[in-house]
């Protein structure tokens, strides 16, 4: 697209090293020392060393709107990055709710990708004229989709503080994982990287973070990710002089062989590739290593975006307390991360190990083909900060109640945070009052 400067060579100011982690696992200091030093002013607000111009650039082009003149389409979720990611500012949590489904074949997983799963875009954009005379039909997925048997809801996840987490080192989630016990022991996913961005290149193997499921260990990746699943966006991108195709393929309605209604339909109003950036820079040659660039203003966003700020906590520290004994902090970990990014340190607490876990019934039962039921049960540790922002609970926006989601985590008796539930169901109601009021200051 044109209607933005390229910044890919811009996302680099983003760029930092993370140098380790403070705290430890299961602090029961009950002294209130969980405030990051890092957080926003208000929710949205940019990272200390940002260039002001080129982050307000990146987080126009996150808040424009697609139109099928873009590429969207032929099937999407939304119109743009910000109709998801907007309570309380641009970039925080969504009210929207993508749909997953699947079943299970001979004991596991099968997303039934033949019809589109396991995401199932909401719209298409129906009629349209690639040229004069050429009436042309997106459709949309089928619902509920054939031989579906497992339904499940997302609702949208913040993005502030993502550049903060993405510089968390591999070493210490991984470690953090050690030190839990085993019968709260998270399991950490790994991603192949698919964009060469910031600290990370393409093919390396790094401990992923980002989504319910923690898909993804870098922005870059998630922004392409996105704008393709989400918006129908297809891109391509440069790697030392390769064409990365990764995020070129449109989503069809039902993954149906062609959506047209006449011979010669094209996926959608924009043959080919929305946004061919190889092409346009013929091939990639010279060696060429950049994002193209919509993805690439997603990510500086991101990676650019204040940790939430904190509210006053009414407990008076008798929550966090709380928080501790119950062993919320088992998964939801007090630990104060440590990074230097745009050349200064940072020390933020977003109150999650980015580890799966095992949640029982609370389990969303969607995973990869071939996954186990146990491994379709497990969801990466929700962040708490920003938690006084949002009002849609759990993975599914089942509930805006935080006793109610706290309850939740019995997962049917079975799952890893079933001790913290009963914990919470045997506090007394004062101690119960001071979790809550703990975790609205979050």
């Amino acid at each position: 697209m044109t209607r933005q400067m390229r910044w890919a060579s811009l996302v680099s100011l983003g760029l930092a090293v993370a140098v380790g982690a403070v705290g430890c696992l299961g602090d029961n200091d009950s002294s209130d020392t969980t405030s990051t030093s890092i957080g926003a002013v208000s929710l949205g607000d940019a990272l200390p060393g940002t260039n002001a111009t080129t982050f307000a650039e990146a987080k126009a082009n996150f808040g424009a709107t697609e139109t099928q003149a873009d590429g969207l389409g032929p099937i999407f979720n939304e119109r743009s990055c910000s109709a998801c990611h907007s309570v309380g500012a641009t970039g925080g949590a969504g009210q929207n709710v993508e749909r997953r489904y699947g079943t299970l074949t001979n004991g596991v997983f099968n997303g039934l990708a033949s019809t589109g799963g396991s995401l199932r875009q909401l719209f298409g954009i129906g009629g349209f004229n690639p040229s004069p005379g050429l009436n042309c039909q997106s459709g949309t997925d089928s619902n509920p989709a054939p031989g579906a048997t497992i339904f499940a809801g997302r609702v949208t996840t913040p993005v502030v503080g993502a550049g903060l987490v993405e510089l968390i080192p591999d070493s210490t989630i991984l470690a953090i994982a050690a030190a839990q016990p085993a019968a709260i022991r998270g399991v950490a996913n790994f991603d192949t990287i698919h964009l060469t961005d910031g600290p990370f290149v393409r093919g390396q193997r790094r401990v992923a973070r980002f989504g319910w499921k923690a898909v993804h260990a870098s922005v870059t990746d998630f922004a392409g990710d996105a704008y393709l699943n989400e918006m129908g966006i297809t891109t391509t991108s440069c790697d030392r002089g390769s064409v990365v195709t990764d995020f070129a393929t449109e989503n069809r309605a039902n993954r149906a062989a062609t959506n047209a209604v006449i011979n010669g339909c094209p996926d959608d109003l924009k043959p080919g590739v929305d946004d061919d950036f190889a092409e346009e820079n013929n091939n990639c040659a010279g060696g060429l290593t950049a994002v193209q660039d919509d993805v690439a203003n997603f990510a500086f966003f991101m990676r650019n975006s204040a940790a939430p700020p904190r509210a006053i906590d009414n407990s008076n520290g008798r929550g966090l307390t709380e928080f501790n004994r119950e062993g919320c902090n088992g998964c939801h970990v007090t630990t104060t991360f440590t990074v230097t990014i745009n050349g200064r340190s940072a020390s933020f607490q977003p109150f999650s190990d980015f580890l799966t876990h095992d949640m029982g019934t609370l389990g969303d039962g969607i995973g990869n083909d071939g996954d186990s039921v146990a491994t379709t049960r497990r969801m990466r540790t929700a962040p708490l900060w920003g938690l006084h922002f949002r009002n849609a609970l759990l993975h599914d926006a089942r509930t805006s109640d935080k006793a109610t989601a706290i309850a939740a985590h019995a997962g049917g008796g079975n799952g890893q945070g079933s001790a913290a539930a009963a914990a919470f169901a045997a506090a007394t109601s004062a101690q119960r009052s001071d979790l809550l009021l703990f975790l609205s200051s979050l």
